[in-house]
């Protein structure tokens, strides 16, 4: 039993070999005949094929270790270092959730992929990314955790890369973003390690004084910029428009999202002693504010599909924050209930976006409307993933954001207020976005003819995603409505467990949530956000445009022209400073130079040359020199014979 904890690795690692090595440089026999007898005619169900059972067979040893706790120990390294993995209920939750997710988003791309030539690397990184996940999960060792953590910056890098041809700037990117908080958190574990005297994580409890606050800090930011909070989060927008679709249901909305939040809550529960009313809780709470409310914001003008959703992606995450942040149980199991919620919804809302942009050849939301007659059941599961996000009753996030409410109110107004205001937008950026896209009026009478299941003509002859598409997409929907009826199952059997009775308290967080006035404020703002979602389209004429009115208000005006152009990016921050950096090492360097090359060469033979014209061999002039020379000598020994006495 112990063995088989090696092969939620070695399993997805052997598969992406395989799929890699598949039908590299071959051709063709003939281009008439290749599509049923060329060597490529089987090489996508093959390539399919063999990552379908990767996952499958990853998704059984998941569900084979869910729940068991077992240690796995060899040497590693050297230097007192061990390969040390641990399964328990946290991990294998966390697991047990990767593997679902890899394997509808693995189905749903064998349709969207099918016809992209970089299918084979795709499949290749997907898998990697799995391995790597797994084991980073499993890791109970910091060093061993690390080397898990630092794989998945190469294989998001590789999948962004592959998208277009200019994919690489926004993959550059976010190696870089991500790249630097992971450099801040082997600086924490550094200290943490030394501090603790063990790099077993399951063996460290530090105060968060001192030190152990500096290595708190590092280790969190290592945490939340793979959650991809601010300010770590810049690159996912430009991925979302740069990277494969598939990419962003896989890595941003579901992975990252559990890994980086996954290792957040170790570090406040188990690697750290904190307490409600701490700075550290304050300082946490207050980073989840600022994501919540900044990037629902922005979500709210956006006018692509998978943008808008990109930043939905990011805010999310402030409400995972904050309430993990509060150190109080109903804010943890809140914070951590949002965290596998965000992961079905997000998941579902990029993987309609991605059945939008493969049948209608775009997500401009200019160009579309009228999608929900023609795509009934992508319209049907984005109005379910919608609802989710929004905090509607009775869908999954609804559930989750009131007890991330209750936890907030009891640690000070100021954070509620922001939750609150956060869901507000965000109910009222999806109004805008399913209006638009599902109902508005579309825009080009010829866009429909570019999807691959159309004709050549008008809207008409437009067509539902294929199956392997749709079949996710639904899944993950009736998972939405199952997590927030019975949300006993996941809270009871999956979350609650997590904390332990000794944090528990006998209590239990499931069922209706118990404080009403919370709901009541819920149900109104959500009613707000559709009086005002009206009141714009009235206002404007266009679901597209709904937000106007809040984009073009007399501060925030102001604020979105900066933010819009980047003005308040950190890498576009970072990127002028060491251009600024640049220039004066430039400038500094060319005064060098010409200290080097020009001054001191020129005055050289400035003095030279003068020093060459006094010596003109006349006797007078040298007899003037030398009583010149023993008079300043005489003065000098004067002088130092006066200040002798």
């Amino acid at each position: 039993m112990n063995n088989i904890m090696l092969l939620p690795i070695l399993i997805p690692i052997a598969g992406a070999i395989a799929v890699f090595l598949q039908n590299r440089g071959q051709r063709p026999i003939s281009t008439h005949t290749h599509i049923i007898h060329g060597n490529r005619a089987l090489s996508p169900i093959l390539k399919e094929a063999i990552v379908l059972l990767a996952v499958l067979a990853n998704l059984f040893i998941a569900v084979k270790l869910f729940g068991k706790n077992i240690n796995y120990s060899v040497p590693w390294a050297g230097f007192g270092l061990e390969f040390v993995l641990r399964n328990y209920h946290f991990s294998s939750f966390i697991m047990s959730a990767v593997a679902i997710f890899g394997l509808l988003v693995t189905l749903y791309s064998t349709a969207f992929l099918r016809d992209k030539g970089y299918a084979r690397l795709f499949y290749t990184y997907l898998l990697i990314s799995i391995a790597l996940a797994n084991g980073a999960v499993l890791a109970d060792n910091l060093i061993l955790l690390l080397f898990f953590w630092e794989g998945l910056l190469l294989t998001l890098f590789g999948m962004i890369a592959i998208g277009n041809p200019n994919a690489y700037k926004t993959a550059t990117k976010a190696f870089i973003i991500v790249g630097v908080s992971d450099l801040c958190m082997m600086s924490g574990m550094a200290i943490a390690g030394k501090l603790a005297g063990t790099l077993t994580i399951s063996g460290i409890s530090l105060s968060i004084s001192g030190l152990g606050g500096l290595a708190f800090i590092f280790l969190v930011i290592g945490a939340i910029a793979k959650a991809g909070s601010m300010p770590f989060h810049s690159w996912i927008p430009d991925a979302a428009i740069d990277a494969p679709l598939p990419f962003m249901a896989i890595l941003p909305a579901a992975l990252e999202k559990l890994l980086g939040i996954y290792f957040l809550a170790r570090i406040s529960l188990d690697m750290f002693k904190t307490s409600p009313h701490s700075w550290a809780s304050t300082f946490l709470m207050t980073v989840g504010a600022i994501t919540i409310i900044f990037a629902v914001m922005m979500a709210l003008i956006q006018k692509d599909y998978k943008k808008l959703l990109s930043y939905h992606a990011i805010s999310q995450v402030g409400y995972m924050i904050l309430g993990i942040g509060t150190f109080v149980p109903v804010g943890i199991i809140g914070g951590l209930f949002h965290m596998i919620n965000h992961a079905m919804y997000k998941s579902c809302l990029f993987l309609t976006g991605g059945a939008v942009e493969k049948q209608a050849g775009t997500t401009d939301l200019e160009k579309l409307g009228g999608l929900a007659y023609k795509m009934p059941v992508t319209f049907v599961c984005f109005i379910i993933a919608a609802a989710s996000i929004s905090g509607v009753p009775p869908f999954n996030g609804f559930f989750s954001k009131e007890l991330v409410y209750d936890g907030a109110l009891e640690r000070g107004w100021i954070f509620y207020a922001a939750a609150v205001l956060g869901s507000f937008l965000t109910a009222a950026s999806f109004l805008k976005l399913g209006h638009a896209v599902y109902f508005g009026k579309n825009r080009d009478s010829a866009l429909f003819s570019t999807g691959p299941n159309t004709k050549i003509g008008r809207c008409p002859y437009f067509s539902e995603a294929p199956i392997a598409m749709l079949i996710p997409m639904v899944i993950i929907a009736l998972a939405c409505i199952l997590f927030g009826v019975w949300n006993y199952l996941p809270l009871k059997y999956l979350i609650q467990p997590i904390l332990g009775e000794h944090l528990l308290e006998g209590r239990n967080f499931y069922g209706f949530p118990t404080n009403p006035m919370l709901v009541i404020v819920t149900i109104l703002v959500l009613i707000a956000a559709v009086i005002n979602h009206l009141y714009g389209v009235k206002r404007t004429g266009s679901a597209l445009r709904a937000a106007e009115h809040i984009h073009y208000a007399p501060v925030l005006s102001k604020i979105y022209e900066k933010a819009e152009t980047r003005y308040y990016d950190p890498y576009e921050i970072g990127r002028k400073l060491v251009k600024l950096f640049s220039r004066l090492m430039w400038g500094i360097d060319k005064a060098i130079d010409w200290i080097y090359n020009d001054m001191a060469p020129k005055s050289a033979y400035f003095i030279t040359d003068r020093i060459r014209r006094l010596h003109d061999g006349n006797y007078k002039t040298y007899m003037v020199w030398s009583l010149a020379g023993a008079g300043i000598i005489l003065i000098f020994f004067i002088r130092c014979h006066h200040y002798s006495f």
